[in-house]
C-alpha cells in the first residue's frame, strides 16, 4: 500500500502524517521507520519510530532514495512501515510524474516485502495526474 498525503504548504500534511505515525505506534506490530530531509520532526515522532535524517547520508535523486529504502529493508526484515516527509524535496523535484514513477516502485517494493509507505508532497492534488490520483488520499 502507497497513500500520497498531498496538498499545497500550509494545509496540514505533515500533521497528518504525525497523528497517522503515532497511531500506528500503538496499533501496528513491527518496526515503523520516518525519512526526512532534516531533523524537523525530531520532538514530534514517538521515540518508538526510527526517525532517519536523510540528508546527512549525501544522497540524492530517485536511484539513490530506492536504493537507501532498500538497504533500510536488507538490515532489518520487521519494516513495516515507511514514512518520508515531503517526498519532492527526498527525490529533489517537484514533478508529478517522478513523484508517480517512485509511489509505482514503492508499491511493487511494498507488495514484495510487506511494507506500507506513506509520504507527504507538496503538490495540488486537483491539478495531479492521472498516474498520481490513485495514491492521493
Amino acid at each position: 500500500m502507497v497513500k500520497l498525503i498531498a496538498g499545497l504548504s500550509g494545509t496540514g500534511k505533515t500533521k497528518r502524517m504525525l497523528d497517522e505515525i503515532n497511531e500506528a505506534v500503538e496499533k501496528e506490530e513491527g518496526s515503523l521507520v520516518c525519512i526526512e530531509l532534516r531533523t524537523s520532526l525530531r520532538y514530534d515522532v514517538n521515540y518508538k519510530v526510527r526517525l532517519i535524517e536523510y540528508q546527512a547520508y549525501k544522497l540524492e535523486g530517485t536511484e539513490s532514495l530506492k536504493a537507501f529504502i532498500s538497504g533500510l529493508h536488507a538490515g532489518n526484515f520487521d519494516i513495516t512501515h515507511i514514512y518520508l516527509k515531503s517526498i519532492h524535496r527526498l527525490l529533489g523535484t517537484d514533478d508529478p510524474r517522478l513523484i508517480a514513477d517512485f509511489c509505482a516502485w514503492c508499491r511493487e517494493f511494498g507488495a514484495n516485502n510487506s511494507i506500507r509507505f506513506t509520504m507527504t508532497a507538496r503538490l495540488d492534488p486537483e491539478n495531479a495526474p492521472a498516474e498520481l490520483k490513485e495514491y492521493l488520499c
